[in-house]
């Protein structure tokens, strides 16, 4: 299996390669409209051919390339059933299973952060996109979210997954790449709560100013990158 992760360094946003390197088709998670040549240039020195590119949810920090990379490459674009993103390709549900290359990669519906969010089950690995982060955990206060949800997203679905499960999310703001299931059970402080009401409390006085591009980037996105 090829992995490669890359950094948007302006929005500190991760977006992820995965391939097969016996059949070369490849997907990517999260991909940023400004990252495009970066992504083009590596499917082309590795020899790979894009199939699937998905979003964990629509983004409120970036405007995403699953438009751009549709135009550039024939790849199906492809979010959760639950996005108003009317642009994508395929929609997928909870437990739905992509296939590409012999490799597989599973859709877990993890709301809270958006209703739309999703994060992508692989073997050792899971995409959280901002459901869960590095010893935090994607806000809920608008396009939909609900701390009450997110609350059963992470300790009812991401957190019963193996401890050794490694946790890519969808950025990260101290340049931390990667962590696993039971480090963010142990360390990571939004968790340590003893209840749904204790996780909803926190939830509701974070205070957070809105995203820097939320304006430009939620219609951006609601029709792939390409408006």
């Amino acid at each position: 299996m090829i992995f490669r992760q890359f950094i948007e360094s302006e929005t500190s946003t991760y977006t992820y390669l995965v391939a097969s390197r016996k059949s070369g088709e490849a997907i990517l998670i999260d991909p940023v409209k400004e990252m495009l040549e970066s992504y083009l240039r590596i499917l082309k020195e590795l020899d790979l051919k894009l199939v699937y590119a998905l979003d964990t949810h629509v983004h409120a920090d970036h405007v995403t390339a699953l438009g751009a990379l549709r135009e550039a490459t024939g790849a199906v674009s492809v979010m959760g059933a639950e996005t108003r993103a009317a642009c994508v390709s395929e929609r997928i549900k909870d437990g739905d299973i992509l296939r590409f290359g012999g490799l597989e990669i599973k859709a877990l519906h993890t709301p809270g952060h958006t209703d739309d969010s999703y994060s992508y089950l692989m073997n050792d690995r899971v995409f959280t996109g901002d459901t869960l982060l590095i010893r935090g955990t994607g806000r809920t206060d608008f396009q939909n979210g609900d701390p009450s949800a997110q609350y059963d997203s992470i300790f009812g679905k991401l957190l019963t997954l193996p401890d050794e499960t490694l946790v890519y999310p969808g950025h990260d703001y101290r340049g931390w790449t990667v962590s696993t299931i039971g480090e963010e059970r142990r360390f990571n402080p939004r968790l340590q709560v003893k209840s749904r009401e204790e996780y909803i409390e926190l939830m509701n006085n974070l205070r957070l100013d809105h995203p820097k591009y939320m304006d430009v980037a939620v219609p951006a996105n609601l029709e792939c990158g390409l408006n």
